[in-house]
């Protein structure tokens, strides 16, 4: 199918409409007028009744809300201390020539093989060995539980992106700090860290995503007063979709979009403040000649 042939727009306009509209049918009948279980079906004007049920103490999902946010960024903050840490400590690590230097940086090439499994072992069976492992421990299933089990498969990502961003980056930086005598954790806090703060960032984002679509393994691990989002809204739809779930998914994707929306203007914004720094630079550089 050749680029610029009718073609290409007739299937662009078919995968743009099979991915998006879904999307608009859910919030459209988010605002549905119809007050029975059959909202999902049949559209009777518009209302915002519910929008006013998505947070019912009894019906609703405020608190499994509250629940999923607490558990993501539980989460995530321990997942970036130890997956940032551990990049940096693999992939800056001293090249030792002896034997026993050359065994432990084998140990270490395992262990960083062995820190990305979560991500590749079924859900499934991650969420039935946690399981055992939890109780193994003695450790009640609850928000304790929950943290510990998001964190298991929330590192890796932020792992690898660190990881990936440190392998780029040129180590004669940090070389040159220690040779002015900069100390290794001063080095670290003012090279390594800010130099890899967007793969940080966007390891940290990733994981957040995760663990608040997370189902399969807050399903084994979550207990009797922490349901997660997913969880209570699987429950829910066991005997057909509750109309306010139309609700809570417009509210999460406008969410999403201010998001994005405001992380599009801070970098306009700083493209822009760059272009005239440099247009400023310029003219004084053509009137210094």
């Amino acid at each position: 199918m050749k680029k610029n042939s009718a073609w290409a727009g007739v299937y662009m306009a078919l995968v743009l409409v099979l991915l998006y509209l879904p999307i608009l049918v859910v919030v459209l009948f988010s605002f549905n007028g119809n007050p029975g279980r059959t909202a999902n079906f049949h559209f009777e004007g518009f209302s915002l009744q519910w929008y006013r049920a998505l947070f019912d103490p009894a019906t609703g999902y405020g608190q499994p809300l509250r629940t999923s946010l607490m558990v993501a960024l539980w989460s995530v903050a321990l997942s970036a201390l130890l997956g940032s840490l551990g990049a940096i400590g693999l992939v800056r690590r001293p090249v030792r020539r002896s034997i026993l230097g050359r065994v432990g940086n084998l140990a270490l090439t395992l262990g960083e093989q062995i820190a990305v499994l979560p991500i590749m072992i079924p859900e499934i069976i991650l969420g039935i060995a946690l399981m055992v492992l939890l109780t193994l421990f003695g450790i009640p299933f609850g928000m304790l539980s929950l943290v510990l089990s998001h964190v298991a498969f929330c590192v890796p990502y932020i792992f690898i992106t660190v990881r990936g961003r440190l392998a780029s980056m040129d180590p004669g930086l940090e070389e040159a700090a220690r040779d002015l005598g900069a100390t290794p954790l001063k080095v670290l806090t003012t090279i390594t860290l800010p130099l890899a703060m967007p793969a940080v960032v966007s390891g940290c984002l990733l994981a957040f995503a995760m663990s608040m679509d997370d189902f399969v393994i807050s399903f084994f691990v979550n207990g009797p007063q922490t349901n997660t989002l997913p969880v209570k809204i699987y429950s829910s739809v066991k005997v057909g979709v509750p109309p306010h779930v139309n609700a809570l998914c417009t509210v999460m994707l406008v969410v999403v979009f201010l998001i994005v929306a405001f992380s599009q203007m801070l970098q306009s914004g700083k493209l822009r403040r760059q272009e005239r720094r440099d247009n400023r630079d310029g003219r004084t550089a053509d009137a210094q000649d």
